[in-house]
C-alpha cells in the first residue's frame, strides 16, 4: 500500500497488531493504540502492507454510498464530520468504548450474514446510525480528555496567530484564512472548528478576529497612526469596515477606544 488507495466507498476500521505504520493524511500510526479511522470516498489511505511478524485483530466495515440511498443517512452522513477528517485526527478508544463498538459491528455483521429480506437494510442503517453517534459522542470526549495534544494545538494557533500578525505582511496579504491556518496545523478545518468549539466556544474566525481586535488595539493605543492607516495595515481595505467590526466587538468605535485608552 506504497503509493496509497482510494476508495469509492465508506471505510471505516478499527485494527490492532500491525508492526507497520499506516499513513493517514499527514500523519502515520501504530495499530497498537486502539484507533477507529473513517476514509470517506476519494480519501487516501497508504501504508505498508502486513507482515509475517504482524497479530492483527480487528475488523474493517467497508459501505458504498448507493446503500444509503433512500435512507434517513443519505443526507445525514455529511453532517458527520470525523469522515472529512482526513488530515491526521483518529480516534482513540478506550477500553470501554471498543466494547460499545465492537457490539454493534457484532450486530451489523450478524444481520447481513442472515437471510436478506425486505427489513435487512433499515436495521442495517439503525445499527450503522447509532454506531456513528456514538463516534460522535467519543469524538467530543477525545477533544476534553486528550489535553496535551489538543491545548498543544491552542499553543501552536496561538503563536501562528501573533507570528501571521506581527510580521508586517497583513497590508498585502489580508487577514489568514481558514483554510491556510488548518493546513500550518495539518489539521482539517472540520476538526479544528470541532476542538476550538469544544475548549474555547468559538470559531476560528472568531479567534482570527480576536487577535485582529487586539492588534488594532495596541496600535490605537500605542502609535499615532490615524484609523485609516491603522485599518490598511490590518488588511482592510476599506476603513469602515474596519470601523464596523471593531465596534461589533468591543462596543465602541476606533476613535471611542482611543480617547478612552487616553
Amino acid at each position: 500500500m506504497d503509493q496509497g488507495l482510494v476508495f469509492d466507498f465508506y471505510y471505516i476500521s478499527l485494527k490492532k497488531g500491525f508492526i507497520n505504520k499506516l499513513y493517514y493524511g499527514q500523519q502515520t500510526y501504530d495499530f497498537d493504540e486502539g484507533m477507529l479511522y473513517f476514509i470517506a470516498p476519494n480519501q487516501i489511505l497508504k501504508g505498508a502492507g502486513a507482515s509475517p511478524e504482524d497479530d492483527l485483530s480487528g475488523w474493517v466495515m467497508l459501505v458504498h454510498p448507493d446503500f444509503f440511498w433512500g435512507t434517513s443517512l443519505a443526507n445525514k452522513i455529511r453532517k458527520y464530520e470525523f469522515f472529512d477528517y482526513s488530515i491526521s485526527e483518529a480516534l482513540f478508544l478506550s477500553d470501554k468504548e471498543k466494547v460499545i463498538i465492537n457490539d454493534i459491528v457484532k450486530n451489523i455483521r450478524t444481520e447481513y450474514q442472515a437471510n436478506l429480506d425486505r427489513f435487512s437494510q433499515d436495521i442495517i442503517m439503525s445499527h450503522l446510525e447509532t454506531f456513528l453517534n456514538y463516534a460522535e459522542r467519543f469524538y467530543q470526549r477525545q477533544f476534553i480528555t486528550r489535553k496535551i495534544n489538543n491545548h498543544q494545538i491552542l499553543s501552536k494557533l496561538e503563536k501562528l496567530l501573533t507570528d501571521y500578525f506581527d510580521n508586517g505582511d497583513l497590508s498585502t496579504k489580508g487577514l489568514p484564512t481558514v483554510q491556510y491556518i488548518s493546513e500550518a496545523l495539518t489539521i482539517s478545518p472540520s476538526y479544528l472548528r470541532g476542538l476550538l468549539k469544544t475548549l474555547t466556544g468559538k470559531s476560528t474566525q472568531q479567534l482570527i478576529h480576536d487577535k485582529l481586535i487586539e492588534k488594532a488595539k495596541e496600535k490605537l493605543s500605542m502609535t499615532d497612526l490615524t484609523v485609516s492607516e491603522i485599518a490598511y495595515e490590518l488588511g482592510f481595505e476599506h476603513s469602515q469596515s474596519f470601523s464596523k467590526l471593531f465596534k461589533a466587538k468591543t462596543n465602541q468605535s476606533p476613535l471611542d477606544f482611543r480617547l478612552s485608552f487616553n
